[in-house]
């Protein structure tokens, strides 16, 4: 079973290259983040046409998540049960063959110790408590998406140029570690030690050509789960179209 998740920035723009790559991946399942549509125009049809059926929410022109799956999508579950109907959408979950699958986007955080970074930390701590409650880490679980942070050194292209600033403050990562103490594996991680590889590429800057990037997108696993996976990789073909996300797809695949 493969599974994989990508910040397309605009299902709607971003359709011909998403369909062309599903149709040369044989991904079961795909979590998208950043669709930037409202329910009413989101491209069901156009999905279940390449044999997606999906689960989503959204809103107009910003944040906005997804679970694509040719398998069938039990217990849906859009945002965090204390939200209400104008609250961001970051957070779908659903289960696909036994897998409860949480896709999420991680709030930004936009300016350090401001109050949308106060935010994006409140929201990490949510997040945790969402998983102490409702799912079991004895069970298999994923939690992917577009996280904002990034964990490690080995995550960002310069990290001394990079301490201190937004997506790698020690704040941000705590939070983030928070979350993975849950009992998540950093499944890319785990199948590629000592790689530096990056997902995120600003448009700015030439970062795409100078691949100075950001290893900000994850899929994590239960132990479980984990140790059922055969391999994680960061695709990042699509970078490379014209008018491309500034995020690439991650991928993993379980014997399951």
């Amino acid at each position: 079973m493969k599974v994989a998740t990508w910040n397309v920035n605009s299902i709607n723009i971003r359709m011909p290259q998403m369909i062309g790559w599903l149709e040369g991946k044989d991904i079961d399942v795909i979590c998208l983040q950043e669709t930037k549509t409202i329910d009413e125009n989101f491209p069901l049809q156009a999905l279940r046409e390449v044999g997606y059926e999906a689960a989503f929410t959204g809103q107009k022109s910003y944040n906005g998540v997804a679970i694509l799956s040719k398998h069938p999508i039990g217990d849906v579950q859009r945002n965090f049960l204390d939200d209400d109907d104008e609250s961001p959408k970051r957070m779908i979950a659903a289960t696909v063959n036994g897998i409860r699958i949480v896709n999420t986007y991680i709030p930004n955080g936009t300016e350090l110790w401001t109050d949308k970074f106060t935010f994006k930390l409140d929201w990490l701590m949510r997040l945790r408590r969402y998983f102490d409650e409702h799912c079991s880490a004895e069970s298999d679980v994923v939690l992917c998406g577009d996280f904002n942070v990034a964990m490690e050194e080995l995550d960002v292209w310069n990290a001394a140029q990079w301490e201190g600033k937004l997506h790698f403050t020690k704040t941000e990562r705590a939070a983030m570690y928070n979350v993975k103490q849950w009992g998540f594996v950093d499944l890319f991680r785990k199948k590629n030690l000592g790689a530096q590889e990056f997902s995120w590429w600003d448009y700015r800057e030439g970062a795409w050509q100078r691949n100075r990037g950001l290893r900000i997108d994850h899929i994590w696993a239960s132990p479980s789960l984990a140790a059922k996976c055969t391999d994680c990789h960061i695709d990042k073909s699509p970078r490379a179209l014209e008018k491309p996300s500034d995020h690439a797809p991650v991928v993993a695949e379980f014997a399951v």
